[in-house]
């Protein structure tokens, strides 16, 4: 996810202070991951010197200066041409699962013990996600249906693995 552009878009709406952006971030997509304050001036910072962000007015507060940051013409086509540009997809083709696998059978290891362990792992995730899914609004919904489904392909993934140990243990032993 891109940072900058999300707090861009955040902007469309109207001017805002760095505070109100981190909770409107935290409340729309950071969930599992809210922003520090520190990332979000940072980011301010470097949209404002490329002219995407123009400070909108300065207010006195009980500490440091609080400024209110708008979007600027730049910033909404910044906006405009990042939400038109499909996001590369991530085949994950060479992922550190995959690699311990290969590494339990160059090793001696039980590779079936590993995808075990893992398929474990992942169906425990699952079961947190789907009890998260049962509480949440629609935008938690929405992202633990993408994560979930990345986890049943991850499934799938364990499944054909552990159904090819033997084929892929000969090929590695060559």
């Amino acid at each position: 996810m891109s940072i900058g552009h999300t707090l861009l878009g955040l902007l469309e709406s109207g001017p805002r202070h760095g505070y109100d952006l981190k909770r409107a971030f935290d409340g729309k997509f950071g969930h599992d991951r809210p922003l520090h304050y520190g990332q979000v001036y940072s980011t301010m910072a470097r949209l404002l010197k490329h002219g995407l962000v123009e400070v909108d007015g300065i207010e006195p507060g009980g500490g440091p200066e609080r400024k209110r940051y708008a979007i600027t013409e730049a910033g909404i086509t910044d906006v405009e041409k990042w939400l038109a540009q499909p996001e590369k997809p991530e085949p994950y083709l060479q992922n550190t699962l995959y690699t311990k696998v290969v590494l339990a059978l160059l090793t001696g290891r039980s590779a079936a013990g590993l995808l075990d362990t893992q398929r474990s792992e992942h169906l425990r995730l699952m079961r947190e996600l789907t009890e998260r899914k049962r509480h949440g609004d629609l935008a938690d919904q929405l992202v633990c249906d993408h994560a979930l489904f990345h986890l049943e392909a991850d499934l799938r993934w364990l499944e054909l693995t552990a159904a090819r140990l033997d084929l892929l243990a000969a090929e590695v032993a060559e």
